[in-house]
């Protein structure tokens, strides 16, 4: 596993608007934020980006869904994915007040 985290820290992909524009856009952050969680800080990924651990959640929960047909599991996944738009937005607008997307 180990080999594999530093693999992925390696090779992480370059956010288009970062390198071209020099400002972040509303996902950058999502790659570290996740490798944190791979190596247990789960203070340094949520710090990072708090939509990270949300967006998992999301995830799993849905292929749960198709594969078990939830009798609430649409409505559920409807609301999870309101909820990580509005983390992802809220940091993003916290980031652009104090000047962090630069």
């Amino acid at each position: 596993m180990l080999l594999v985290i530093e693999w992925l820290k390696e090779h992480l992909l370059t956010c288009p608007s970062r390198y071209f524009l020099h400002i972040d856009c509303p996902g950058c952050g999502l790659q570290r934020s996740f490798l944190a969680l791979l190596e247990g800080d789960f203070a340094g990924s949520l710090r990072l980006y708090p939509a990270t651990m949300p967006i998992i959640i999301s995830l799993i929960y849905t292929a749960l869904h198709l594969k078990f047909n939830f009798k609430h599991g649409a409505e559920i996944i409807k609301w999870a994915y309101i909820l990580n738009v509005t983390i992802i937005l809220i940091f993003y607008i916290y980031k652009v007040i104090t000047f962090k997307i630069f």
